[in-house]
């Protein structure tokens, strides 16, 4: 995927996503350690950064840790409105971390 198609891509996920009200009876849960309105914060301040020029080692290290805390949650999540608002994160999450993985040799 070219540069200019991983911005693009991201960007429309990332419209998409702020487009949505956050689920207010999830404001202050916890599954299984991770809170949910953090975990939001998190990806949204990781990919708001790497739209605004990418992220660094921390930011990266930051980032997998939010995609293992959206594969701990997800399972957990049984409100059907909010289920579907955390399964747009890891889309956007996933294509941030595309462009930080390193290439196969």
């Amino acid at each position: 995927m070219s540069e200019r198609d991983h911005d693009d891509r991201l960007a429309h996920l990332w419209e998409e996503h702020m487009r949505a009200p956050f689920p207010a009876g999830f404001r202050g849960v916890d599954y299984d350690g991770v809170d949910l309105v953090l975990l939001d914060a998190d990806v949204a301040g990781l990919v708001q950064r790497e739209l605004d020029g990418g992220l660094d080692e921390e930011g990266v290290a930051i980032l997998w840790s939010c995609i293992a805390g959206l594969d701990k949650v997800l399972p957990l999540i049984d409100d059907e409105y909010c289920a579907s608002y955390y399964r747009r994160l890891p889309a956007a999450a996933g294509v941030t971390a595309a462009r930080h993985m390193p290439s196969a040799i």
